[in-house]
């Protein structure tokens, strides 16, 4: 192995080389390199092909610390939530469209949105996006007075705080259509606690079964947002004499929790019930999964979700909006005809 001395290591080529390389002034090489507006067509070539010549790279970091801009972006995910994770990936491509990178906090088992959130904070982030997040409205207000704040998934009161979602009370009326249509009545739905999201798609399913005439069936039974709560509802439906002959859960995860518990029942899906879960989230496209679910339409989601960020911090905006995505309806293979026609 060779080890080159201080002296004969290759510095990495600066700014004041690429103008003297130009001929011109730090100062126009460093507007070129920034695509500032100023410097004639000739001499924006004669910087680029100076730069491209000495290959060299600005040093990003001491470029933002001077502008005093850190471009980042903070994204709050609950890290037990495969639908956060395409989520993640989604909204990792469009900042990067826009010249922002993430800074990553996660919700655990012992770890709460109050605490992530602090680190995104300290982080420098320039705004947040939080996914899904279950903080009180006047909390997430208070928030938004300080930096720029995205809510991707529920509905905030709070003045100051941009809203992304999807039209969750939409999305669940979908799912009762579907299994409607194929001839169900008896259709139950696993809730998902007692967050603003889980009652949107609670109130989407209780009143799309009224507006059926279908409001004597109404049965929702108690969840969360994990696989477990799905196999406490299979539990809880199936054992009485007139079972449920479809179930609509809060998310993808509680719906492959009943799935499983269905599976080692001997309970046939779609035969003997239909299933259909929410978020359209990858463990729902496993083929072993096959899952008729209510997609959210995650890319649309996340673009909408940085535009706000970037007309917030580049285009001056103030004023909160909140944009409202429609759900798309997947059917796959756990949604069929009522056994018996029933």
């Amino acid at each position: 192995m060779v080890v080159l001395s201080a002296e004969e290591s290759p510095r990495r080529p600066r700014l004041q080389d690429v103008a003297a390389e130009a001929g011109v002034s730090p100062a126009t090489a460093s507007l070129v390199l920034r695509g500032a507006p100023g410097p004639s067509e000739a001499t924006r070539e004669r910087v680029l092909d100076a730069a491209a010549r000495l290959g060299y790279r600005p040093d990003r970091a001491a470029s933002l610390l001077a502008r005093r801009r850190s471009r980042l972006i903070g994204v709050l995910m609950d890290v037990r939530s495969t639908f956060h994770a395409q989520l993640v990936e989604d909204v990792h491509e469009a900042a990067e469209e826009h010249g922002y990178d993430l800074v990553l906090s996660t919700v655990t088992r012992t770890r709460d949105e109050g605490r992530a959130v602090e680190t995104l904070l300290d982080s420098r982030c320039e705004a947040l996006v939080l996914l899904g997040p279950e903080a009180p409205a006047p909390r997430l207000g208070a928030l938004g007075r300080e930096l720029p704040v995205v809510a991707v998934g529920r509905s905030v009161s709070s003045a100051g705080v941009d809203v992304v979602r999807v039209a969750d009370e939409e999305g669940v009326a979908q799912a009762v259509d579907h299994l409607v249509g194929l001839g169900h009545r008896r259709i139950a739905h696993v809730d998902g606690g007692s967050g603003v999201i889980a009652a949107g798609r609670r109130r989407g399913y209780q009143r799309a079964m009224r507006r059926h005439r279908l409001g004597a069936h109404v049965q929702v039974v108690e969840g969360d947002h994990g696989e477990a709560s799905g196999a406490r509802a299979a539990r809880t439906l199936f054992p009485s004499d007139t079972p449920p002959t479809a179930v609509i859960a809060y998310n993808d995860a509680s719906a492959v929790g009943l799935l499983d518990a269905l599976l080692r029942s001997g309970v046939d899906v779609p035969g003997e019930v239909s299933v259909v879960g929410y978020d359209d989230s990858p463990l729902s496209r496993l083929a072993h999964v096959d899952l008729t679910t209510v997609s959210q339409e995650s890319q649309q989601l996340m673009r909408h979700a940085v535009a706000a960020v970037v007309e917030r911090l580049d285009g001056g905006r103030t004023v909160p909006r909140e944009v409202v995505v429609p759900p798309r309806l997947v059917v796959r293979g756990t949604t069929g005809p009522p056994p018996g026609g029933d």
